[in-house]
């Protein structure tokens, strides 16, 4: 049995979650699509912690991402598909 490394929630998200310890630059993860079980592989291009966020495409600034199916926030610096998308790269549209 394969351990996944990223699960996304929704068809809809552009990102999903780290879900094992000392994700490594360069690891081709096994994510999970928990809406309907389906699987893809990706890149990662960065260490991520557990609980982070990867990005699924390349985002610009401005773009919303979409975790659980829902808006969680707006782009605020350029993000390639498989970077770590956290704090530096990502802020509510709450204030």
């Amino acid at each position: 049995m394969t351990i996944p490394h990223l699960l996304v929630h929704d068809r809809r998200d552009n990102v999903g979650v780290v879900v094992v310890e000392e994700l490594e630059p360069g690891t081709d993860m096994l994510c999970v699509v928990t809406e309907d079980n389906s699987d893809f592989r990706l890149k990662v291009n960065t260490a991520v912690p557990i609980g982070h966020k990867v990005a699924l495409r390349d985002l610009k600034i401005g773009d919303t991402i979409i975790k659980y199916g829902q808006d969680i926030g707006k782009v605020v610096a350029p993000i390639a598909k498989g970077d770590h998308v956290h704090v530096h790269n990502l802020k509510t549209k709450r204030w």
